[in-house]
């Protein structure tokens, strides 16, 4: 195998992260995240989905109507999981790869963590007025945040 013929540091947690999402029941909008410490580790993973021990057929997973019976007030985002998920006791100067660039609340708690650098897949929430929030926090707490460039690459991976 040439050297050439590896995937980088970036498409290999992307490519967990990505994974990762598929977990998640939600029909709509499936988001994994994937967070790696600065020596190129994973320290923790997460989905969006129901808190443990809630079973996911017996809450809602709707976008609209009224907000006890939608989605919004139940699931627990990708990267608060992977937060909370984390065994450890220190994220600081980790790096988090989401799927979804994060909302306000998700930039608190990836902020309070330690957490440095973010690396978002997609931001097609940007006009939002939750990631709008969530850009002015992170600049201001000076996390960096980029877009994922992925590579030309196609890996296919059987399981």
């Amino acid at each position: 195998m040439k050297r050439n013929d590896y995937i980088s540091w970036d498409e290999y947690f992307m490519g967990v992260a990505k994974l990762s999402a598929l977990r998640s029941k939600d029909p709509g909008t499936q988001v994994g995240c994937c967070i790696a410490t600065a020596n190129n580790r994973i320290a923790s993973l997460g989905y969006n989905g129901l808190p443990q021990g809630c079973n996911d057929d017996e809450f809602p997973w709707n976008r609209e109507g009224i907000p006890l019976e939608t989605k919004y007030l139940y699931v627990v985002h990708s990267e608060l999981n992977a937060i909370l998920n984390f065994a450890g006791n220190d994220l600081t100067g980790c790096k988090i790869y989401v799927t979804l660039f994060p909302c306000n609340e998700c930039a608190k708690a990836i902020i309070q963590s330690g957490i440095k650098e973010i690396i978002y897949g997609e931001d097609r929430y940007a006009d939002t007025d939750s990631v709008k929030a969530s850009k002015k926090l992170l600049d201001a707490a000076g996390v960096i945040h980029r877009k994922y460039k992925p590579s030309n690459k196609k890996l296919t991976i059987e399981v």
